[in-house]
């Protein structure tokens, strides 16, 4: 039986299924057959705990649990104190680009920070807040300065200063108009000057387009770029970690975007960023960061277009010579995540049940038997071997509930026996076609 489960983590978790995506709290909860991966993330995080910094993919055929083991990866990390953050890479945002979508991507992460208090995202406002306070108690303390009188105007210098000591001493590249802006988030946050703080997480954000709007509203000489962002996520790590943070985990989904990506050019660029961040993490360049990428074989193993298209990463992530289906390496960069078995997928589907009866307050007649019938009938459809995902094994079943929970009474041998099987995989094959420009 399933415990500890809040009213808003079972509706998001039937919401989001239904809908054929991961819900964004609540996966500690449907968990099933993935204990190896867990442990491994665990022994990461504390290794990233320490000072070291790392990278991971994460690699499965479509509907294999790529985005899954991310969101459950969060869930990990926000248990053990760190400020984690998801994006998904798209046509639009990527890694390397010289019109913005580099940018876009930046903007994406900063957007979807989440820490334990705020899970879902947007708690780049309470970080900050809550990074000021410190600074706030610490200039009180360090100067003999009443808490009642800190807080006055005639403090304010005394308080930025200490600001700007503090991003000084955590920043590398960028840190002056960093700083600058964290002054002007914090005038904006004193003075109770919304418009102020706005335009502060707007640069924070890397939402300015030119250097002209951000210096006329904030008077700073540069903005976040395709260029720089990344420096600017180091400097939010170092942030971070001076908070009291554990570090800071990046995952970023969807990779299958940058090896669709058409010019071999550019897509070879991003594939250089990718290697650049790698050894960064892995030389000890950087602390506390852990970043994943989930993508498909084809992003890894395409000799044409994927990872190991870029000589140097292929060296990187080619698979431990030694390891097997049962004889798993979980400390190399690479994990590729195999299918979960018909009996985890039944485990699954009995949570999933009593969830669903949770949520809508309602007992459902679907029982043990029902559910094996369900599977019988789903796992010997024409193109289940080669089709079938538990995306769609999970979605059918939820919505067979829903039939049912709308229509009690309603012949469920006639629902069973309705079951089809499509190919709903993304035809990525078609880009073998594509005409390199």
């Amino acid at each position: 039986m399933i415990t500890n489960i809040k009213p808003k983590e079972a509706t998001s978790i039937i919401n989001s299924l239904i809908g054929g995506v991961v819900p964004k709290i609540g996966v500690q909860h449907i968990t099933v057959g993935r204990s190896d991966e867990i442990n491994a993330v665990v022994a990461a995080l504390e290794d990233v705990k320490n000072g070291h910094s790392m990278v991971k993919f994460w690699i499965g055929d479509f509907g294999s649990g790529k985005s899954f083991i991310l969101h459950l990866l969060n869930t990990v990390a926000l248990k053990q104190k760190f400020v984690v953050a998801n994006a998904d890479f798209t046509p639009d945002n990527r890694l390397y680009s010289s019109d913005g979508k580099g940018t876009a991507l930046y903007s994406a992460i900063i957007d979807n920070i989440a820490i334990q208090t705020k899970p879902e995202g947007g708690a780049l406002p309470t970080l900050m807040e809550k990074w000021m306070e410190q600074v706030i108690m610490k200039t009180a303390e360090e100067n003999n300065i009443p808490l009642t009188a800190i807080r006055d105007a005639q403090c304010m210098q005394l308080i930025q200063s200490n600001i700007m000591k503090t991003i000084n001493a955590i920043t590398d590249v960028g840190g002056f108009d960093f700083g600058t802006v964290v002054m002007k988030y914090y005038e904006g946050f004193i003075k109770d000057d919304e418009g102020l703080r706005r335009n502060a997480l707007k640069w924070l954000k890397g939402e300015y387009t030119t250097k002209t709007e951000a210096r006329q509203d904030l008077g700073v000489r540069e903005i976040i770029n395709d260029l720089n962002y990344y420096d600017m996520l180091k400097n939010f790590c170092k942030l971070f970690v001076s908070m009291g943070y554990s570090g800071f985990v990046i995952n970023l989904d969807e990779a299958i975007n940058l090896y669709k990506i058409s010019t071999a050019v550019m897509r070879e660029k991003n594939y250089e960023k990718i290697l650049s961040i790698y050894n960064d993490c892995f030389q000890g360049k950087v602390e506390n960061l852990y970043i994943n990428f989930a993508g498909t074989r084809e992003f890894l193993e395409n000799e044409r277009r994927g990872l190991f298209s870029y000589q140097a990463l292929k060296t990187r992530l080619e698979t431990n010579k030694y390891e097997t289906a049962g004889v798993r390496d979980f400390a190399q960069p690479v994990i590729r995540l195999l299918p979960i078995t018909n009996e985890e997928i039944f485990v699954l589907l009995k949570k999933l049940k009593e969830i669903f009866d949770l949520n809508y307050k309602t007992e459902i007649n679907f029982d043990d038997d029902d559910m094996a019938m369900f599977m019988e009938e789903i796992f010997n459809k024409p193109g289940a071997d080669e089709f079938l995902t538990p995306r769609e094994v999970i979605r059918d079943f939820l919505n067979i509930l829903n039939i049912l929970r709308q229509n009690p009474g309603f012949d469920k041998g006639k629902l069973l026996g309705e079951i089809q099987i499509a190919d709903e995989r993304p035809d990525d094959q078609l880009l073998e076609g594509i005409e390199e420009l």
